[in-house]
């Protein structure tokens, strides 16, 4: 009897645990649906609870370089104790709203490139090591940012890559721990408006507001505009084309490494993004939410590498 009890502190012939989506899509501020599936192991056990983490891979710079983790953005209990008996089986469903703040993963049925959000699915385990899943979440824009990113391409811009950044956008409502950055390369036809430009989302309940950066010779261009949900399936091609004009008249916001006080507490280096003596800030304010380390990326490298 010890020595099984030895065995299932150590994870040897416990629970097992496996989290099947039904909406493996989703959208910011959508609804996040499934079943947790539980298999009882060699001897009854306590389960204190389930929890489900929403995970993103992030990129933290710092003085000595830059290192990518996990970020956890959003946590939900989706079951009371109970006690799980020997080889008995049992599904509990479960159903949760993700953040509007919620990074998309893919548009136009294209992934997006660098961007990984994925569940983790943690079995709390009285006196026995905890157990856990984990799987690859799909993210869809909403109406209003698939208009935006349709107006871009619309116009001949690029996709060429996407991430998340750890820091906050000065100034604005972000709620998460990261903000995601979306960058196209100019048209030819924008060549004398900018090298490129980068995409921000900070969605709400109501609209979105939408962080615009140039890249021009010379310094950054920091624009912000707010577009509500309830503003129709209009074409954004003609709005973006008065924003690239206002570019192109040298208004805005104009800076180097903060933007000038409209940039970001962190980030890259690149484009601007000085992360400075904000590095230290952004790195603590991710503190029980950054998972760094082999076991991390041990455990979401299947999904996060797929």
């Amino acid at each position: 009897m010890v020595f099984k009890k030895l065995l299932g502190a150590l994870g040897v012939g416990g629970p097992t645990v496996d989290t099947v989506l039904s909406t493996p899509v989703v959208r910011p501020g959508g609804s996040l649906q499934g079943q947790v599936h539980l298999v009882g192991g060699t001897q009854d056990a306590e389960i204190t609870g389930i929890t489900l983490t929403l995970v993103g891979r992030v990129e933290v710079e710092h003085e000595e370089g830059e290192h990518t983790g996990l970020s956890a953005f959003a946590r939900f209990a989706v079951s009371a104790p109970f006690r799980l008996a020997a080889g008995e089986q049992r599904s509990v469903p479960f159903s949760v709203t993700v953040p509007y703040e919620t990074p998309i993963t893919s548009f136009a049925g294209w992934q997006l490139p660098g961007m990984a959000v994925g569940v983790r699915t943690e079995l709390e385990i009285s006196g026995a090591r905890d157990k856990s899943d984990a799987d690859p979440l799909g993210v869809a824009p909403l109406p209003v940012q698939q208009r935006v990113l349709d107006a871009f391409t619309a116009l001949g811009f690029r996709l060429h890559s996407a991430d998340l950044e750890a820091g906050h956008i000065r100034d604005s409502a972000q709620r998460l721990p990261f903000y995601q950055e979306i960058e196209f390369a100019a048209a030819p036809q924008y060549a004398g408006v900018c090298k490129a430009v980068e995409l921000t989302f900070l969605t709400g309940e109501t609209g979105t507001e939408v962080v615009l950066e140039f890249d021009k010779r010379g310094g950054d261009v920091i624009h912000r505009h707010r577009l509500e949900h309830t503003a129709g399936d209009q074409d954004l091609t003609a709005v973006l084309e008065g924003w690239l004009q206002q570019v192109a008249a040298g208004y805005g916001a104009h800076g180097h490494g903060g933007h000038g006080g409209h940039g970001h507490d962190g980030g890259h280096g690149h484009g601007g993004h000085g992360f400075g003596s904000a590095a230290a800030g952004a790195a603590a304010g991710l503190v029980g939410g950054l998972v760094l380390g082999e076991v991390a990326e041990e455990l979401f490298e299947d999904f996060f590498e797929g």
